[in-house]
């Protein structure tokens, strides 16, 4: 059944990988659509600003740019499947912390609680994050990336969008914060699910994949050479790559994407002031429309290529806050998130990929820390600068700004990336 609905012709060595990658995402998406969707939100209405809501991104992110290098050297020590799955449960172990919180503390003490928490769970979650993409590298082979990934994408939308809509009406129908607390349960046991999937994939093989071949072991020389220094410790060597341009486009990428993402919730709750019903079925429009656009994302990288693919992604994402700085009701609010879930759709589901073309296949850790101390260091200036500018210069003229300098980077992915 399951090889039916997700592409016959896979070899059968291939299905017990793909498999566990899609029921890894599914479980992953009612973690995104319960406890990470509502969080924000959840914050704001106990009272958090611009700034706490920005520290929630920004203290992980601290913590992955200072890890993230040390982290490949721990990845590229260890075998890739069993490292990936221990720092998922070690991190995964903080989403079951964020229940009982109203218990214990008050509604000023819990936000703070919960920004302690995020910087706690950035620990095992840089080491994750390194490792999962050398895992779905190591695990899937180059021609069938394209096709997992985009299977991967639906399947994450239908459970988003299920649970989502779910978590929207608990929220609804039950008072705060015990609400809350029903949703993070949920979350945390989708986050456990997901770890036990992971636990299944497994590496390819030169025997389970002929054509991959192992990389040869560096001479002496170079092995001295390479890990000599401090340069030479952090893997300065990849700034003299071509990998260099993909970096610095991904970082002006994900430097508009974080700017704005603190301000999402501020305008949601206090602009729009839509319930949390609204926002569940606003986030469920969101992934249908991923779902649908997965479904044509085969088609669309295999005639334009991943690069292009995720330019037109960033480009169109750079419309989600220059409209939402327009929008007045909720069926405004559904019509932006649609044009959301298109730009995601694209970008989320081909800029991954489009890094893993132009990374050499023995060494994909050290690229890959790299790239995360670009997102991280990203993520860190954005939600901290981005509450500040718009307490600067007012709410939705920093959702103007913050639109152009998206749609910068997707120009300047599609012409140098």
């Amino acid at each position: 059944m399951i090889s039916r609905i997700f592409k016959s012709d896979v070899p059968q060595k291939y299905r017990a990988n793909f498999t566990n990658l899609y029921f890894d995402i599914g479980w992953f998406g009612i973690l995104s659509g319960s406890s990470v969707n509502f969080l924000n939100i959840y914050a704001t209405r106990l009272g958090a600003n611009g700034f706490q809501i920005g520290l929630l991104g920004a203290t992980a992110a601290a913590v992955s740019l200072l890890l993230a290098i040390p982290s490949g050297h721990w990845i590229q020590k260890r075998p890739i499947g069993k490292a990936v799955f221990w720092t998922s449960v070690v991190y995964r172990i903080g989403f079951l912390l964020w229940i009982p919180l109203p218990w214990i503390f008050g509604n000023a003490a819990q936000v703070w609680a919960l920004i302690i928490l995020a910087l706690l769970m950035a620990i095992p979650l840089t080491p994750l994050s390194v490792g999962f993409n050398a895992l779905f590298a190591a695990s899937v082979p180059d021609e069938y990336r394209a096709h997992v990934a985009g299977i991967r994408n639906v399947v994450l939308s239908i459970a988003y969008i299920f649970s989502s809509l779910i978590s929207g009406y608990i929220l609804q129908a039950i008072p705060f914060p015990i609400g809350y607390q029903i949703v993070f349960g949920i979350g945390f046991f989708g986050a456990a699910m997901s770890s036990v999937h992971l636990y299944f994939v497994r590496p390819l093989t030169s025997e389970t994949h002929p054509l991959l071949l192992e990389p040869e072991p560096a001479k002496a020389s170079e092995r001295t050479t390479r890990h000599s220094g401090f340069l030479s410790a952090i893997r300065a060597d990849v700034w003299a790559t071509d990998f260099r341009k993909v970096l610095l486009v991904m970082l002006g990428f994900h430097l508009s994407q974080y700017l704005a993402l603190p301000l999402f919730p501020l305008y949601q709750v206090h602009n729009l002031h839509l319930t949390d019903e609204q926002i569940g079925i606003g986030s469920a429009v969101f992934y249908l429309i991923v779902l649908i656009g997965s479904t044509q994302l085969r088609r669309v990288v295999h005639k334009v290529g991943h690069q292009k693919v995720t330019a037109l992604g960033v480009i169109g994402m750079g419309m989600y806050p220059f409209l939402l700085g327009l929008s007045r009701t909720a069926l405004e609010f559904y019509g932006l998130s649609a044009l959301g879930g298109l730009s995601f759709a694209l970008a989320g589901g081909a800029f991954a990929n489009y890094i893993l073309e132009h990374i050499p296949a023995h060494d994909r850790p050290a690229y890959l820390a790299w790239y995360n101390v670009i997102l991280n260091a990203s993520v860190l200036t954005g939600s901290l600068v981005g509450p500040l500018i718009a307490s600067g210069i007012g709410l939705i003229p920093a959702l103007f700004v913050f639109a152009a300098a998206r749609t910068l980077a997707g120009l300047a992915i599609w012409k140098w990336g």
